[in-house]
């Protein structure tokens, strides 16, 4: 009686217990480079668990499970985890929302995670991490952003070169997480046409790098500005501290977030000392000019009178000054033409706008000299220059009279709408005779389209399942592929010692595979020895084919000559073609 007391009350007290079903997060505020552990934890077996939508992050690792239990003092405990490792993919305040699980029949979820996601930090090296962990030295990946100038003047050009420093670690590709802002900046991105790998350094280390982007800007605000950073999410291959059969160094898949971090610009003000009183901002060294198509003139001829600014500087960013004529010169609304370029160096080119004058009497009529003024960045002062006076000579035409003087004294410019006021922009057409679509050749070839369409694409449709179910046949195509690729990789590094030899043992592998049809795993010597020689392979050429593969690796980091790779590429062309000959 008593055993059945006992039972009785553990039972009431599974029935009693409460269920908890809870999320737990590692950090509420992290960097867009960091990552995110967050645990489902529950004290109960439920069943159907329902993972949340992680919008915003990319899932790194999981979901792993552990699950464990335990009777102290005739108590007893029960606990599940599902685990998962993130990395956001962007800025902000994102939403972790609920997970779900049923037990008894009742569902249960837990409450929604609110995660602050901020620019990226500095990160410390976990060397607990096998991701972090390289078997030949130390791994460099870093984002910088090279700034020509951190004090300037407003509107002095400065340029910054996004570079991208790396070092025992591949490279496979990135995506932009957040893109650079310039606010308070004029910019302009410059081309990049191929992306080069260079030899450099960083922080005394020797590396490679990569120029990823290049903006010129031109600050139109005095103080201290911020550049917000370019972020990375960069797919990446890191080696480990394991070879496989051939000596080569076993690499993992993994995705690392970079970032440049952001900058502060300390804009100088022009000074305000000499400052001419006509400035319109321009900054840099200019030539000014004001050229008239001609200054002699008949009864109602026209002139254009060209004001242009030549030279490096803000081009784009001021005005130039603006003529003042006589109220007997009639002066239309100016075209303003551009040809300025962009490169690392600012802007530099000419600008200009030419002004049509139409005189309305006869006479002489002298149009005044103008002034240009611009700071000079090299001696740090304002120059002024002025343009010479022009002459008009009006050989005939009526005089002008004392009252159509004082009546069209405000009558100095007249704008384009007002030119053309009377004369109608744009004319409707419509053709009287009309084709009926009806019985026409369209009609019927419309038609028949189908007809003729269907069988083809049936045909197309069946073609196109026969080679995707080749899988075999694909297979060996795509090695084929790639050992021509990696083949031709390998000459285009003749002079890059070890890129060169990676690209070989590839070519070599997938040359393998393609012939053989075999996988990673099958390659040993024994094995391709002993295939190559049931294929007809001569057995000199097999053993060639073997102490080439085992060279590439200790080749990569021993001293090698131009010519001894140059070598090693022909050996190799000559034992793959002999191999294609003798294998049946």
């Amino acid at each position: 009686m008593k055993r059945y007391l006992i039972l009785l009350l553990f039972t009431f007290q599974g029935l009693l217990a409460q269920v908890q079903f809870e999320a737990r997060v590692s950090k509420n505020s992290l960097g867009i480079n960091e990552r995110l552990r967050i645990d489902f934890i529950m004290n109960v077996d439920g069943d159907n668990f329902e993972q949340p939508a992680f919008d915003g992050f990319r899932i790194v690792a999981g979901p792993s499970q552990q699950i464990s239990q335990s009777w102290v003092n005739g108590r007893s405990s029960f606990q599940k985890i599902y685990s998962y490792i993130l990395q956001p993919a962007q800025k902000g305040t994102l939403t972790i929302k609920q997970a779900a699980i049923e037990f008894n029949g009742q569902k249960y979820k837990t409450t929604p995670q609110k995660i602050v996601v901020t620019n990226a930090v500095a990160e410390e090296r976990d060397a607990s991490d096998p991701r972090q962990q390289g078997g030949a030295g130390s791994e460099t990946l870093n984002l910088v952003a090279e700034i020509s100038k951190t004090n300037p003047y407003l509107n002095e050009p400065i340029t910054v070169v996004y570079k991208l420093y790396f070092n025992n670690i591949g490279v496979n590709g990135f995506k932009e997480l957040a893109k650079p802002k310039y606010n308070d900046f004029w910019n302009q991105n410059i081309e990049i046409k191929q992306l080069a790998i260079e030899e450099g350094s960083y922080q005394g280390q020797r590396c490679y790098y990569v120029i990823l982007k290049k903006t010129i800007l031109y600050p139109q605000k005095s103080g201290r500005l911020t550049i917000e950073p370019l972020s990375l999410d960069i797919g990446v291959e890191l080696p480990t501290n394991r070879r496989d059969m051939f000596g080569q160094m076993i690499t993992i898949d993994d995705n690392k977030v970079v970032s440049a971090g952001a900058k502060t610009i300390n804009v100088k003000p022009l000074p305000e000392a000499n400052k001419p009183e006509g400035f319109t901002g321009a900054v840099g060294k200019f030539n000014f000019t004001v050229t008239p198509s001609k200054t002699t003139l008949k009864n109602g001829e026209s002139l254009d009178l060209v004001v242009s600014a030549a030279g490096s500087g803000n081009m784009k960013l001021f005005t130039l000054p603006k003529p003042v004529v006589p109220n007997a010169l009639e002066m239309y609304d100016p075209v303003h033409d551009e040809k300025v370029t962009t490169s690392l160096a600012g802007m530099s080119g000419k600008i200009s706008d030419k002004y049509t004058i139409i005189p309305q009497y006869k006479g002489k009529y002298v149009i005044k000299p103008m002034q240009f003024s611009y700071f000079d960045l090299s001696s740090g002062s304002y120059k002024t220059i002025t343009s010479q006076e022009i002459t008009v000579d009006v050989l005939d035409g009526p005089m002008q009279a004392e009252a159509n003087a004082t009546a069209n004294a405000a009558k100095n410019v007249i704008t384009k709408s007002e030119q053309f006021r009377y004369i109608k922009p744009k004319t409707t057409l419509v053709s009287m005779a009309k084709n009926d679509f009806y019985g026409s050749n369209l009609y019927y070839g419309l038609l028949l389209a189908p007809f003729l369409i269907l069988p083809i694409i049936v045909l197309v449709k069946k073609k196109k399942e026969a080679i995707d179910s080749d899988v075999f046949g694909n297979r060996i195509k795509m090695n084929n592929k790639l050992a021509k690729k990696y083949l031709s990789e390998a000459k285009k590094q003749l002079n890059n010692k070890e890129p060169f030899y990676i690209a070989l043992e590839k070519a070599m592998h997938n040359f393998l595979k393609a012939k053989l049809h075999i996988e990673t795993s099958e390659m040993s010597k024994d094995n391709i020895r002993e295939l190559l020689l049931s294929r007809n392979a001569n057995p000199e050429t097999v053993q060639s084919f073997i102490n080439l593969t085992e060279n590439c690796e200790f080749a990569r980091y021993a001293p090698a000559s131009s010519a001894s790779i140059q070598q090693d590429f022909d050996k190799a062309v000559l034992i793959i073609s002999e191999l294609e000959k003798q294998i049946v």
